[in-house]
């Protein structure tokens, strides 16, 4: 099931999908990157992912799973590449970020 707004496709020469998701905010960059390593602790906790801060960008990764949540003015972009084993759930993964998003940042 593909849910408005998200786009998945495979990077050219990969099969890898991909989940791509924006979200607005009326918050600072300050507050959103607060939202955000709320986020990452939740799933650094559950999911095993690692992760590093470059500027307004958080980069993380596991086997299987890389991905970047950007925080910009006004708007969060959340880009996720999933292995050929996460593949199965991508639908689960997509509506699982959504719904952190709307907590977060609604």
């Amino acid at each position: 099931m593909r849910l408005p707004g998200s786009k998945m496709s495979a990077l050219p020469g990969t099969p890898m999908p991909n989940i791509d998701i924006r979200r607005s905010h009326q918050l600072s960059i300050a507050e959103a990157r607060t939202r955000v390593d709320q986020v990452a602790a939740r799933m650094q906790e559950k999911f095993g992912l690692t992760g590093d801060w470059q500027g307004d960008t958080l980069g993380f990764s596991r086997p299987g799973l890389t991905g970047s949540i950007a925080v910009e003015p006004g708007a969060i972009q959340v880009q996720a590449r999933l292995g050929m084993m996460l593949t199965p759930l991508t639908g689960l993964i997509e509506q699982e970020i959504r719904r952190k998003l709307d907590e977060l940042f609604a």
